[in-house]
């Protein structure tokens, strides 16, 4: 089931998020008992939307923190504990800790969901399988979920290869390419659509839709999404640089730039430019190559305009790097190098991995990307809200 919340009259020429039309919305949460998924990128105008509403007499019994936390001041990857929020007193359970997905317990004291958390359009992005745990027990549970929609800062272009189902995991949950060019709400209708929820069941879904937004529309986050996507470029790069986490090459975790530059200590002589990464509090604490002098590439300074002119992934990177590192054998080794994601789950195919190292070149290899990604194109369009 699925519905769209529009305000009668509602102008188009003025950009507001979902969550910032309280007016839509507000109404509706009175006289609820209401469950929320939030984050720090959970705002209405520059304050917390949990804050807003608590202070706007909405009964909020219970938030559900994400990775990194519902305030936002947890690494990634390290499991968040349950906790009790000081600001408002709301009891704050951990979706990424001993629970990923709430339980029948959880959602009792609870009439209604509200999941509001900024996606970057990244299949392996985690926010998409909390959505997706969230939708699912909310659906085997009775429980209504309110999604408050926000743009996708790539959601310019669809690109990369689509997941083998064989891969599944929390970095990628759904036969979708690497860049979906979806927001969350439409993708959350695209879940349902499709029936990729446990025993094909459907989540009762209301939305808020962005104003004034299309997929083209350039958005800079007023808020990181999490803490090593903290600048527009690093979003931007995100979904070509994630792929590195497989690999043996830092993305410059451990420097005030992530998902900017890549290195790692071996390429010396190769490459002029470098980066040491260090322990960052709330970002990385132990960082790969931590205290170690990296060589590689500075893309701080790539164009962005050309890029997002481009709206492919861009593989030249890893092709390079891979090309340029002088063990080839431990490149792929994420176990070796104490990364985040099996390549080949990141990459949704193993044969990205079997391409790269037997020299194919990028037509080719995004060749064999079809028929899949024209398919997925096609059946995406079911489920868009903005053109």
């Amino acid at each position: 089931m699925f519905l769209v919340i529009l305000l009668a009259g509602a102008s188009q020429a003025q950009f507001r998020t979902g969550a910032d039309q309280t007016e839509r919305y507000l109404p509706y949460l009175k006289g609820k008992r209401i469950g929320m998924v939030v984050n720090p990128t959970s705002i209405i105008g520059s304050k917390s939307s949990v804050d807003s509403l608590f202070s706007l007499g909405v009964n909020i019994v219970k938030v559900f923190g994400p990775e990194h936390g519902f305030r936002g001041d947890v690494g990634a990857g390290v499991h968040v504990d349950d906790a009790k929020d000081p600001a408002t007193g709301i009891a704050v359970v951990s979706l990424y800790g001993k629970n990923n997905k709430p339980t029948r317990e959880m959602l009792q004291d609870i009439d209604l969901m509200v999941f509001d958390i900024q996606d970057v359009g990244a299949r392996y992005y985690t926010y998409l399988a909390t959505m997706h745990r969230v939708m699912e027990a909310c659906a085997e549970n009775g429980k209504e979920l309110l999604i408050l929609d926000r743009p996708n800062p790539n959601g310019y272009f669809v690109d990369g290869p689509v997941l083998n189902m064989e891969l599944k995991s929390g970095i990628g949950m759904h036969p979708v390419p690497v860049a979906h060019g979806m927001t969350v709400a439409e993708y959350a209708q695209m879940i349902n659509g499709e029936g990729w929820l446990a025993n094909g069941v459907r989540c009762n879904i209301k939305v808020i839709p962005l104003m004034g937004y299309t997929h083209n529309m350039p958005y800079v986050l007023p808020v990181a999404p999490s803490p090593n996507l903290n600048s527009n470029a690093s979003i931007l790069l995100y979904p070509s640089l994630c792929l590195f986490e497989g690999t043996i090459i830092s993305q410059g975790r451990g420097t005030p730039f992530p998902f900017t530059v890549l290195g790692n200590p071996d390429l010396k002589g190769k490459y002029d430019f470098s980066f040491t990464p260090e322990s960052i509090k709330g970002m990385s604490e132990t960082p790969l190559f931590q205290g170690q002098q990296c060589f590689g590439l500075d893309l701080r300074d790539v164009d962005l305009e050309k890029l997002k002119a481009a709206k492919k992934i861009n593989l030249s990177w890893l092709i390079e790097m891979y090309k340029s590192y002088p063990d080839k054998e431990k490149f792929f080794d994420f176990k070796q190098s104490k990364q985040i994601g099996n390549f080949d789950k990141l990459a949704g195919t193993k044969e990205l991995k079997e391409q790269i190292v037997a020299g194919l070149s990028e037509t080719k290899i995004r060749a064999s990307w079809e028929p899949k990604l024209s398919d997925f194109k096609k059946m995406r369009t079911k489920y868009l809200l903005y053109k």
